[in-house]
Order: structure tokens, then C-alpha cells, then sequence
């Protein structure tokens, strides 16, 4: 007697997830923010700078970029996958993967995003090396081949799953 409108306010409940999501997309805009401002103060030092220091300007665009695109991942594929089906008929433009990546493919597409990041991170360091202690070097490539094995392992976890899935385990 009560199954029913539990299960029906459960599956309601998903809403609520929904400004989680437009409130990812504000910080899209954030990003953007961040993004011009360091090339604008790059653009006038451009004929002063050095090659390594233009290539820590990029690295950084470069990893706000990422950081934009990991946004990107989690909205529509949390949004799709949780929330509701977005429909992609209106959209001739609409990129493929959002309609076909599953949970499994989010968290790796999320992992591979985490562990660029970090390298981004990491190079940035070891070109400036002089900002920064040997102690948070080590740290920082601790933290990095952390997020490598726990990204090989969980696509390791999740193709002996597919394959138990599949009954090619068996």
C-alpha cells in the first residue's frame, strides 16, 4: 500500500540533483573567467618571456581547459545518467559520447581527466623547479602515480566485470 508512493517519491527524488548540475555549468563560466585572465596578463609579457615561462602560461590554459572538460563530463553524463535522457534530435551537433557512455565509462573518462590534470601539474613543477620544495615534488608525484594505478585498476576492475557480465569469465 505504501510501496508505491515510496518508490514513486524515490525516483522523484532524482530532481533534486538537477541544480547540482546548473550549478556545475555556472562554474564552467568561472573557469572561462580564470582563463581569460591569464591570457590577457600573458599577452603583454609575451615579448619579455622566457620559453619555459611561456610554456607554464600554456600548461596552465591547458589545465583549466581540462578542468573545463571534466565539468563538461560530469553534467551531461551525471545529468543523463541520473537525472533524465537529454534528447539529442535538436542538437545535428551533439557530441556522440554523451548518448552512449555508461557509468563505468564516466568513471574512466573521469580517472583518464583526473591523471592529465595531474601530469599538467606535475610538469608545471618540474619546469619550475625552483618554486617548489623537494618535499612537495615527492608528494606531487606520489599523488600522481596514485591516481595512475587507481585508474589502471578500476579499468582493470571494470573489464573483469564486463567480462564476467558477458560470461566470457566462465
Amino acid at each position: 500500500m505504501l510501496e508505491r508512493p515510496i518508490e514513486r517519491l524515490i525516483f522523484a527524488s532524482r530532481w533534486i540533483m538537477a541544480p547540482f548540475y546548473l550549478g556545475l555549468a555556472a562554474t564552467l563560466m568561472l573557469l572561462l573567467v580564470k582563463f581569460a585572465l591569464h591570457l590577457i596578463e600573458a599577452v603583454p609579457a609575451l615579448l619579455g618571456m622566457s620559453d619555459s615561462d611561456l610554456i607554464l602560461v600554456i600548461l596552465s590554459l591547458i589545465d583549466l581547459c581540462l578542468v573545463g572538460n571534466l565539468l563538461i563530463i560530469v553534467m551531461f553524463s551525471g545529468y543523463e545518467n541520473f537525472v533524465s535522457k537529454l534528447d539529442a534530435r535538436e542538437h545535428p551537433d551533439w557530441p556522440e559520447w554523451i548518448s552512449k557512455i555508461d557509468f563505468g565509462g564516466l568513471k574512466l573518462k573521469l580517472v583518464a581527466s583526473i591523471v592529465a590534470i595531474s601530469a599538467i601539474t606535475l610538469l608545471k613543477s618540474f619546469m619550475d623547479v625552483n618554486k617548489v620544495t623537494p618535499e612537495q615534488l615527492k608528494w606531487q608525484v606520489i599523488v600522481h602515480l596514485t591516481f595512475v594505478v587507481s585508474g589502471v585498476l578500476l579499468a582493470f576492475m571494470d573489464w573483469l566485470a564486463d567480462r564476467a557480465h558477458t560470461g566470457e569469465g566462465h
